[in-house]
Protein backbone atom coordinates (compact mmCIF):
# COMPACT_ATOMS: atom_id res chain seq x y z
CA UNK A 1 0.00 0.00 0.00
CA UNK A 2 1.51 3.46 -0.72
CA UNK A 3 2.13 5.84 2.33
CA UNK A 4 -0.13 8.44 1.79
CA UNK A 5 1.72 11.35 2.87
CA UNK A 6 5.27 12.74 2.47
CA UNK A 7 7.13 15.51 4.90
CA UNK A 8 10.27 17.08 3.28
CA UNK A 9 12.59 19.49 4.72
CA UNK A 10 14.26 21.75 2.51
CA UNK A 11 17.64 23.40 3.87
CA UNK A 12 19.03 26.40 1.02
CA UNK A 13 21.93 26.07 3.25
CA UNK A 14 24.18 29.65 3.04
CA UNK A 15 27.70 27.81 1.35
CA UNK A 16 30.72 29.32 1.79
CA UNK A 17 32.52 28.46 -1.47
CA UNK A 18 35.75 26.42 -1.40
CA UNK A 19 35.32 25.76 2.49
CA UNK A 20 34.14 21.79 2.91
CA UNK A 21 34.88 21.46 6.71
CA UNK A 22 32.57 24.85 7.77
CA UNK A 23 29.88 23.83 5.21
CA UNK A 24 29.98 20.31 6.78
CA UNK A 25 29.64 21.54 10.52
CA UNK A 26 26.80 23.86 9.32
CA UNK A 27 24.48 21.14 8.09
CA UNK A 28 24.86 19.09 11.18
CA UNK A 29 24.15 22.00 13.25
CA UNK A 30 20.59 22.03 11.04
CA UNK A 31 20.43 19.26 11.33
CA UNK A 32 19.98 19.07 15.26
CA UNK A 33 16.85 21.50 14.82
CA UNK A 34 14.86 19.42 11.96
CA UNK A 35 11.17 18.71 12.47
CA UNK A 36 11.12 15.04 13.73
CA UNK A 37 8.61 13.91 11.65
CA UNK A 38 10.35 14.85 8.17
CA UNK A 39 10.93 12.22 5.87
CA UNK A 40 13.14 13.48 3.35
CA UNK A 41 15.70 16.51 3.97
CA UNK A 42 16.94 18.18 0.01
CA UNK A 43 19.69 20.32 0.06
CA UNK A 44 21.31 22.46 -2.40
CA UNK A 45 23.54 21.38 -5.00
CA UNK A 46 27.21 20.44 -4.32
CA UNK A 47 26.80 21.93 -0.83
CA UNK A 48 29.76 20.92 0.72
CA UNK A 49 31.66 23.03 -1.69
CA UNK A 50 29.55 25.44 -3.78
CA UNK A 51 29.16 25.32 -7.39
CA UNK A 52 32.68 25.46 -9.12
CA UNK A 53 33.60 28.29 -10.84
CA UNK A 54 36.70 28.79 -13.42
CA UNK A 55 38.61 30.41 -10.98
CA UNK A 56 38.33 27.50 -9.08
CA UNK A 57 39.29 25.03 -11.49
CA UNK A 58 42.77 24.11 -10.24
CA UNK A 59 40.91 23.22 -6.44
CA UNK A 60 38.07 21.28 -7.81
CA UNK A 61 40.26 17.59 -8.09
CA UNK A 62 40.98 18.18 -4.50
CA UNK A 63 37.37 19.19 -3.47
CA UNK A 64 36.22 15.74 -5.07
CA UNK A 65 35.44 13.11 -3.19
CA UNK A 66 34.52 9.38 -3.64
CA UNK A 67 30.84 7.78 -2.26
CA UNK A 68 33.48 6.69 0.41
CA UNK A 69 34.29 10.33 1.28
CA UNK A 70 33.77 12.47 4.22
CA UNK A 71 30.72 13.95 2.83
CA UNK A 72 28.65 10.67 2.00
CA UNK A 73 29.98 9.04 5.03
CA UNK A 74 28.26 12.22 7.26
CA UNK A 75 25.42 12.44 5.32
CA UNK A 76 24.95 8.42 6.05
CA UNK A 77 25.31 9.20 9.24
CA UNK A 78 22.93 11.67 9.87
CA UNK A 79 20.52 9.76 8.11
CA UNK A 80 20.56 7.06 9.94
CA UNK A 81 20.61 8.98 13.40
CA UNK A 82 17.75 11.39 12.15
CA UNK A 83 15.83 8.70 10.62
CA UNK A 84 15.36 10.61 7.24
CA UNK A 85 16.58 10.24 3.65
CA UNK A 86 19.26 12.67 2.29
CA UNK A 87 19.06 14.34 -1.14
CA UNK A 88 21.85 16.56 -2.84
CA UNK A 89 24.58 16.67 -5.07
CA UNK A 90 28.23 17.10 -4.11
CA UNK A 91 31.27 17.42 -6.53
CA UNK A 92 32.31 13.59 -7.12
CA UNK A 93 34.70 11.26 -8.07
CA UNK A 94 34.05 8.25 -9.65
CA UNK A 95 36.46 5.83 -12.19
CA UNK A 96 38.90 8.53 -12.38
CA UNK A 97 35.54 10.96 -13.68
CA UNK A 98 34.80 14.14 -11.94
CA UNK A 99 30.86 14.30 -11.45
CA UNK A 100 27.81 16.81 -10.64
CA UNK A 101 26.92 13.85 -8.58
CA UNK A 102 23.52 13.81 -7.21
CA UNK A 103 22.99 11.35 -4.29
CA UNK A 104 19.72 10.23 -2.47
CA UNK A 105 20.95 8.29 0.64
CA UNK A 106 18.05 6.54 2.82
CA UNK A 107 18.45 5.70 6.59
CA UNK A 108 18.50 2.33 6.39
CA UNK A 109 21.64 2.44 4.52
CA UNK A 110 20.06 2.01 0.66
CA UNK A 111 22.00 4.52 -1.65
CA UNK A 112 21.12 5.82 -5.17
CA UNK A 113 23.61 8.19 -7.32
CA UNK A 114 23.27 9.94 -10.37
CA UNK A 115 25.19 12.59 -12.29
CA UNK A 116 24.33 15.44 -13.70
CA UNK A 117 23.18 15.56 -17.46
CA UNK A 118 22.83 18.75 -18.91
CA UNK A 119 26.23 20.65 -18.19
CA UNK A 120 26.41 24.63 -17.58
CA UNK A 121 28.39 25.63 -20.60
CA UNK A 122 28.26 28.91 -19.56
CA UNK A 123 30.45 28.38 -16.90
CA UNK A 124 32.94 25.78 -18.29
CA UNK A 125 31.21 23.21 -16.12
CA UNK A 126 31.19 20.80 -19.66
CA UNK A 127 35.14 21.22 -19.61
CA UNK A 128 35.26 20.02 -15.73
CA UNK A 129 33.11 16.94 -15.39
CA UNK A 130 31.96 13.89 -17.43
CA UNK A 131 27.71 14.57 -18.13
CA UNK A 132 25.37 11.63 -16.86
CA UNK A 133 23.20 9.75 -19.16
CA UNK A 134 20.43 8.88 -16.80
CA UNK A 135 17.98 10.46 -14.29
CA UNK A 136 18.45 9.47 -10.63
CA UNK A 137 14.95 7.21 -9.58
CA UNK A 138 13.85 5.26 -7.20
CA UNK A 139 11.10 4.36 -4.67
CA UNK A 140 10.72 5.42 -0.76
CA UNK A 141 8.03 5.30 1.03
CA UNK A 142 5.74 4.20 -1.75
CA UNK A 143 6.74 7.57 -3.79
CA UNK A 144 8.02 7.45 -7.18
CA UNK A 145 11.38 10.10 -7.38
CA UNK A 146 12.83 11.21 -9.79
CA UNK A 147 15.74 13.63 -9.05
CA UNK A 148 17.74 16.43 -11.49
CA UNK A 149 20.32 18.80 -11.01
CA UNK A 150 20.16 22.32 -11.75
CA UNK A 151 20.68 23.21 -15.09
CA UNK A 152 18.38 20.29 -16.11
CA UNK A 153 15.50 22.42 -14.80
CA UNK A 154 15.50 24.20 -17.95
CA UNK A 155 14.97 21.10 -20.80
CA UNK A 156 11.49 19.68 -20.30
CA UNK A 157 11.98 16.97 -22.53
CA UNK A 158 14.53 15.41 -19.94
CA UNK A 159 12.25 16.14 -17.00
CA UNK A 160 9.25 14.70 -18.76
CA UNK A 161 7.21 12.61 -16.71
CA UNK A 162 6.40 9.20 -18.89
CA UNK A 163 2.96 7.56 -17.63
CA UNK A 164 3.83 9.05 -14.63
CA UNK A 165 7.05 7.47 -13.80
CA UNK A 166 7.56 9.80 -10.90
CA UNK A 167 5.59 11.54 -8.16
CA UNK A 168 7.84 13.89 -7.10
CA UNK A 169 10.75 15.66 -8.84
CA UNK A 170 13.36 16.83 -6.84
CA UNK A 171 15.75 19.36 -8.66
CA UNK A 172 19.03 20.88 -6.27
CA UNK A 173 20.65 24.03 -7.39
CA UNK A 174 23.14 27.08 -7.20
CA UNK A 175 20.85 28.85 -8.71
CA UNK A 176 21.75 33.23 -8.57
CA UNK A 177 19.52 36.04 -8.29
CA UNK A 178 20.02 36.96 -11.53
CA UNK A 179 18.20 34.67 -12.80
CA UNK A 180 16.20 33.68 -9.98
CA UNK A 181 12.35 34.55 -11.32
CA UNK A 182 13.52 31.95 -14.14
CA UNK A 183 14.42 29.52 -11.57
CA UNK A 184 11.24 30.23 -10.03
CA UNK A 185 9.02 29.48 -13.16
CA UNK A 186 10.47 26.29 -14.73
CA UNK A 187 9.97 25.11 -11.14
CA UNK A 188 6.21 25.66 -10.62
CA UNK A 189 6.18 25.23 -14.71
CA UNK A 190 7.63 21.57 -14.45
CA UNK A 191 5.00 20.76 -11.57
CA UNK A 192 1.76 21.84 -14.00
CA UNK A 193 3.27 20.16 -17.19
CA UNK A 194 3.98 16.72 -15.60
CA UNK A 195 1.15 16.82 -13.06
CA UNK A 196 3.59 16.13 -10.11
CA UNK A 197 5.14 17.91 -7.16
CA UNK A 198 8.31 19.21 -7.43
CA UNK A 199 10.84 20.18 -4.99
CA UNK A 200 13.36 22.71 -5.64
CA UNK A 201 16.26 24.11 -3.17
CA UNK A 202 18.74 26.71 -4.14
CA UNK A 203 21.47 27.65 -2.45
CA UNK A 204 22.26 31.26 -0.36
CA UNK A 205 25.51 32.96 -0.29
CA UNK A 206 28.37 34.96 -2.31
CA UNK A 207 30.41 32.93 -4.76
CA UNK A 208 34.14 33.45 -5.26
CA UNK A 209 33.19 35.35 -8.54
CA UNK A 210 30.84 37.74 -6.35
CA UNK A 211 27.56 36.03 -7.53
CA UNK A 212 24.80 36.46 -4.79
CA UNK A 213 22.24 33.56 -4.58
CA UNK A 214 19.36 33.85 -2.13
CA UNK A 215 17.90 30.37 -1.17
CA UNK A 216 14.93 30.58 -3.01
CA UNK A 217 13.06 26.92 -2.76
CA UNK A 218 9.81 26.01 -3.67
CA UNK A 219 7.38 22.83 -3.20
CA UNK A 220 4.95 23.34 -5.98
CA UNK A 221 1.64 20.84 -6.67
CA UNK A 222 0.42 19.70 -9.92
CA UNK A 223 -1.61 23.09 -9.80
CA UNK A 224 1.43 24.94 -9.38
CA UNK A 225 0.44 26.00 -5.70
CA UNK A 226 3.09 26.29 -3.29
CA UNK A 227 3.32 24.78 -0.31
CA UNK A 228 6.54 25.56 1.50
CA UNK A 229 5.86 27.25 5.06
CA UNK A 230 9.01 28.62 7.12
CA UNK A 231 7.43 27.23 10.54
CA UNK A 232 10.38 28.48 12.78
CA UNK A 233 11.68 31.85 10.78
CA UNK A 234 14.96 30.20 10.50
CA UNK A 235 14.92 29.80 6.79
CA UNK A 236 14.88 26.25 6.84
CA UNK A 237 11.07 25.11 5.14
CA UNK A 238 8.43 22.31 5.06
CA UNK A 239 6.39 20.98 2.81
CA UNK A 240 3.49 18.13 3.21
CA UNK A 241 2.63 16.42 0.38
CA UNK A 242 -0.47 14.06 0.03
CA UNK A 243 -0.66 11.12 -2.83
CA UNK A 244 -4.17 10.67 -2.27
CA UNK A 245 -4.20 14.30 -3.24
CA UNK A 246 -2.30 13.66 -6.37
CA UNK A 247 -4.06 10.45 -7.69
CA UNK A 248 -7.38 12.47 -7.27
CA UNK A 249 -6.08 14.88 -9.48
CA UNK A 250 -4.43 12.42 -11.86
CA UNK A 251 -7.66 10.78 -12.15
CA UNK A 252 -10.03 13.42 -12.78
CA UNK A 253 -7.24 15.66 -15.31
CA UNK A 254 -5.84 12.77 -16.89
CA UNK A 255 -3.86 14.49 -19.11
CA UNK A 256 -0.90 12.77 -19.04
CA UNK A 257 -2.38 10.05 -21.23
CA UNK A 258 -2.66 12.51 -24.26
CA UNK A 259 0.95 13.27 -23.85
CA UNK A 260 3.04 12.98 -27.08
CA UNK A 261 4.88 9.72 -27.36
CA UNK A 262 9.39 10.20 -27.44
CA UNK A 263 11.94 8.39 -26.98
CA UNK A 264 15.67 9.98 -25.76
CA UNK A 265 18.46 9.39 -28.29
Amino acid sequence: MLENKLNLCLVPLEIIWGEKKKNLESLKNIFKKINPETDIVVLPETFSTGFPSSEMQKDIVNLAESDNGKTISLIKELSKEYNVAVAGSIIGKKDENLLNRSFFIQPDGNCFYSAKKHLFSPGGEHKIFKAGDQKLNLIYKGWKISMIVCYDLRFPVWCRNKKNEYDLLIAVANWPVSRIDTWDTLLKARAIENSSYVCGVNCRGIDDLGGDYNGSSHVFNYKGKDLVVDVNGDGVLYAGLSMQRLKNFRDKFPSWKDADEFQLI
